[in-house]
């Protein structure tokens, strides 16, 4: 995978098709979170440096091919022109009529162009070949900057790269050295923990990383389904069915790798999501409760956990830390993470949209040493596919 950073290549005065994950939450007209266009900012500036000419090609949600004004990238060109200082112009023009002749005259004006919204064209999701082909000419040098969006075979990740000279982006090189830290290039003791409601969704990755780390944490949804395998009365609690054999097959392996598999020792319950929190443990959970928080005990056993290794994966909060009352656990481990990272006894990432906010919400971004933005792709890598996009670059 070629790194354009890591390339000799004259990009003064060339046209790069950026292709970056913008796909931020907008309400009304106004961006609500702004860290996945954060993050490409030293991309951006690494090409202005380079005198490049970048032309941004992104997203913003599932238009299903078709145009829809309340998922234009409008917002993000506003944000990007205020917090750039430079000029910067969306194109709303219908791609497919576009000229690279065209796209020079824009550029007469402005450092940065974007175009409309990539999946207003259907042909973006069905990888059409014409329609890549069309994009790749508008350009001298495309950059794929995207990894989020990287397990996708879509056009501007995968078909592109057949018609024009294709290289990685600085955030992309970033996030995939960082997963290879954890899967492949391992500092042990390794502990991954992780949480979520469906552990069915989750097997492959969980099957992948038991005969590479040392210990797994289970907690939140996934939990609940392992205490409820084990004979635990979990009330109400959010569980999957049929789910006892994929368990079963968990464990089993977690014996054959050595991998120790750690779940939740007590418990905080609560009879509906908006109640007060109250500690159980895990042997006195009543019928008519919910389990939406991990216990101080148990806590104690993570942070003793995370203390001993010396690579962190977590993906996944460990309760519903939307109310107060039950996100003790999840900021715990986002708080004793933190502080190991800061005295630099660990490597750690984390990853997933919910895990992202947490650690946004009591700003500790900067005391990781990589949060993924990605969700699909992240989880992707970390079961051991090849994306496309990466598959493209190669």
């Amino acid at each position: 995978m070629n790194s354009i950073k890591k390339t000799n290549l004259n990009l003064s005065q060339k046209k790069i098709l950026l292709r970056l994950d913008l796909n931020v939450p907008i309400e009304n007209g106004k961006i609500i979170d702004s860290n996945r266009i954060d993050k490409i900012i030293p991309t951006l500036k690494y090409l202005i440096e380079k005198k490049s000419k970048i032309l941004i090609i992104s997203h913003i949600g599932r238009p299903g091919g078709k145009v829809n004004k309340k998922l234009s990238l409008k917002p993000v060109c506003e944000y990007l022109r205020k917090n750039f200082s430079k000029k910067i112009e969306l194109i709303e023009k219908n791609l497919t009529k576009l000229n690279n002749n065209e796209i020079s005259k824009y550029f007469e004006k402005n450092k940065i162009l974007i175009l409309e919204n990539i999946r207003f064209y259907e042909e973006e999701e069905s990888n059409e070949d014409k329609f890549a082909k069309h994009l790749a000419s508008l350009g001298d040098v495309y950059v794929n900057d995207a990894f989020s969006c990287s397990h996708r075979m879509h056009s501007s990740v995968f078909n592109i790269t057949k018609f024009i000279p294709s290289y990685s982006g600085i955030q992309f090189d970033l996030e995939v050295e960082s997963l290879k830290k954890i899967t492949e290039n391992i500092q042990k003791p390794v502990t991954c923990i992780i949480g979520g409601s469906k552990i069915s969704t989750k097997i492959d990755i969980i099957k992948n990383l038991i005969s590479k780390f040392d210990k797994i944490i289970f907690v939140g949804g996934m939990a609940n389904n392992i205490l409820d395998f084990k004979k635990h009365e979990i009330g109400k609690s959010i569980k999957e069915i049929n789910c006892g054999s994929i368990i079963s097959e968990i464990f089993n392996l977690s014996n054959e790798h050595n991998c120790k598999i750690i779940y939740p020792v007590d418990v905080s319950v609560g009879k509906n999501l908006s109640d007060i929190s109250t500690i159980k443990e895990i042997n006195q959970v009543k019928k008519d409760e919910i389990i939406l928080d991990i216990g101080p005990n148990t806590i104690k056993i993570i942070e003793n956990t995370i203390e001993e290794s010396k690579t962190i994966l977590w993906n996944g909060p460990a309760g519903y830390f939307e109310n107060k009352n039950f996100s003790t656990g999840s900021e715990k481990i986002a708080k004793k993470i933190a502080e190991c990272n800061k005295l630099k006894k660990n490597f750690s990432v984390a990853g997933g949209g919910d895990t992202v906010a947490v650690i946004n919400s009591l700003n500790l971004i900067n005391n990781f040493n990589f949060v993924s933005t990605a969700g699909g792709a992240f989880l992707e890598f970390l079961e051991g596919k090849e994306l496309p996009g990466i598959k493209a670059l190669n």
